[in-house]
């Protein structure tokens, strides 16, 4: 996948809608159109990375960093820090990734039981 067909850069360059609550020089965040629980926000790199793999040493350190600083403070916004979440990263398509843009689920909000479906 390109980052011209991909729905996540779509997204970050405004040319799909979304429910963004967070942007910044490395990293939108908006939430889930298929939420799994009251919160469920998606936190994607600007910089299309296609999945864990793809991740270059050094050069995306920062955006690594920010994806989950990220996910913290919107835990802490959302209200469920206290009482837990979590963040689910999924990797090629044995791992569950259905787009092929590296991107962080923070899930919360209620009790969550393992495995999610």
């Amino acid at each position: 996948m390109t980052e011209t067909d991909c729905i996540f850069c779509k997204i970050i360059q405004g040319e799909i809608p979304s429910t963004t609550v967070h942007d910044d020089e490395l990293v939108t965040a908006f939430r889930d159109i298929n939420p799994v629980a009251p919160t469920h926000i998606l936190i994607v790199p600007k910089k299309h990375i296609e999945d864990n793999n793809a991740f270059e040493a050094g050069a995306d350190d920062a955006v690594a960093a920010r994806l989950f600083a990220v996910a913290k403070q919107l835990a802490q916004a959302e209200g469920i820090a206290e009482s837990g979440y979590r963040l689910i990263m999924n990797c090629g398509s044995d791992g569950g990734q259905e787009i092929q843009h590296l991107h962080l689920h923070l899930i919360g909000g209620r009790k969550m039981q393992y495995p999610m479906g």
